[in-house]
């Protein structure tokens, strides 16, 4: 999963942790993030490696799961939006492996649904610590 936070003109990782240092996705890129955010439209891709992208990102070894060689294979792409449909960021869940088929189940339909529903309340927490006096 990635969480990214747009400031500026620039996507720029929350979570995972280790992308935060990796670098910022610029909103004018092709990248399926940057993508999301300019459409503000949700995307499933179950034939992931057949879109193109940029892997930098791929690349960078999370935690100590082993699977920094796998590549993404399936993902998710969901707009984070306000109730005045301003961007925020971008959520993305991805299914990595050397093959689709080792990368588990296609998501459905129904995934997506359930994944833009996470960034409606990602929104409202995110809006609500904006609001918070300091």
């Amino acid at each position: 999963m990635a969480l990214l936070e747009l400031r500026g003109s620039l996507l720029n990782f929350l979570y995972p942790p280790e992308l935060s240092t990796a670098g910022a996705i610029p909103v004018s890129s092709s990248a399926v993030a940057a993508r999301t955010a300019q459409t503000k439209r949700a995307e499933l891709f179950n034939s992931f490696t057949r879109v193109s992208h940029s892997s930098v990102f791929e690349l960078v070894k999370l935690g100590r799961t082993g699977l920094d060689a796998q590549v993404i294979q399936k993902l998710m792409s969901v707009p984070i939006l306000t109730s005045e449909d301003k961007v925020l960021g971008v959520i993305q869940v991805s299914r990595k492996g050397p093959r689709p088929a080792i990368a588990g189940p296609d998501f459905t339909s129904a995934d997506l649904s359930k994944l833009e529903l996470v960034a409606r309340h990602v929104a409202k927490l995110i809006m609500g610590k904006r609001h918070v006096a300091w």
